[in-house]
């Protein structure tokens, strides 16, 4: 099948280290049940959730031409991923994480600065749209704002706007702002937006509101269409001009690993979109895929459509 969808964004390595406590810095060694390397970096999640939801979404990254980028790509493809659209290129490492896991479940990454997840630019992603194999896809979403550098917010627009012109609903993840960009500054970037799926912290930096209601309005204010706000342990609120539906977090979660809640969070959301589901549903779905996500160690984890299903029907 042709892609659906574009994820734009990082793709990396993931090395998750979980339970991780303070005693590891103090202790001569550490044993752990497990320690393996994953897939990880906010566009690869985004894009394996869709595809493990029955969708076929093409990813556009670039990767460093080295064993840990043709590991990344080889597990992409194998998760049903379409990487026609990932660049390769000697002059930088394929990024790693490590990941420290606590027990609550919290993490905090270490990263490379060599690596490639912030290097991610027009010049990588451009060419990559203009792909025959991409004429397809009716939804694009840039995975996280505010990642990569070189991916500057004048630059945000003229990508936001070459994907407008192709056609496709625009959606973005973003992280926490890296030089302090205000709401003013990112209004016009943001303004193309169909969707936006920030979480409350990340949002709150943005707008300088506090209140999920307040966030989401401040947003709307700018022009983004509808808002998504992740609230974490208190489920979503999912807001346009004229829809509100504050949807509570699925019952019963035991946290394990945040990491990359909030990716399924948006790959299930997109999901709910192409598969034509109200917005209300939409959240529920994606409150539904990301407590599953939370329940395992690593990013994306090993759940299935149908789990995600059984898990959205039990919130009824």
């Amino acid at each position: 099948m042709r892609p659906e969808v574009i994820v734009i964004g990082a793709a990396i390595a993931d090395i998750p280290l979980s339970p991780v406590g303070p005693g590891v810095f103090t202790a001569h060694s550490t044993e752990l049940e497990r320690i393996r390397m994953q897939v990880g970096g906010d566009a690869a999640n985004e894009a394996l959730v869709l595809s493990r939801l029955g969708h076929t979404p093409a990813l556009v990254s670039v990767l460093g031409r080295d064993a840990i980028g043709d590991f990344v790509l080889r597990t992409l493809e194998d998760g049903g991923v379409d990487t026609s659209g990932v660049c390769r290129s000697k002059e930088m490492d394929t990024g790693v994480n490590v990941v420290l896991v606590r027990e609550d479940g919290e993490r905090t990454f270490v990263t490379s600065r060599a690596g490639s997840l912030r290097r991610l630019g027009l010049s990588h992603i451009l060419p990559a749209l203009e792909s025959p194999a991409l004429s397809s896809a009716r939804i694009a979403c840039l995975a996280s704002l505010f990642v990569s550098p070189a991916l500057t917010l004048s630059d945000t627009i003229t990508l936001f706007d070459a994907l407008k012109a192709k056609g496709l609903a625009l959606c973005a993840d973003t992280t926490k702002r890296k030089r302090g960009e205000t709401l003013k500054e990112a209004g016009e970037a943001l303004s193309r937006l169909d969707w936006f799926f920030p979480n409350r912290d990340e949002a709150a930096l943005l707008t300088g509101r506090e209140t999920p209601d307040a966030i989401a309005d401040a947003l709307l204010e700018v022009g983004v269409k509808h808002v998504a706000l992740k609230l974490g342990g208190e489920g979503c609120l999912v807001k346009s001009a004229d829809e509100r539906h504050l949807i509570p977090a699925c019952p019963g979660v035991k946290c394990v690993d945040t990491t990359g809640a909030g990716d399924t969070f948006a790959g299930a959301f997109i999901a709910g979109l192409l598969e034509g589901r109200s917005i209300a549903e939409c959240g529920r779905f994606a409150n539904a895929a990301a407590a599953l996500c939370v329940g395992q160690v690593g990013a994306v984890g090993k759940w299935t459509r149908a789990e995600a299903e059984k898990r959205l029907a039990g919130m009824d």
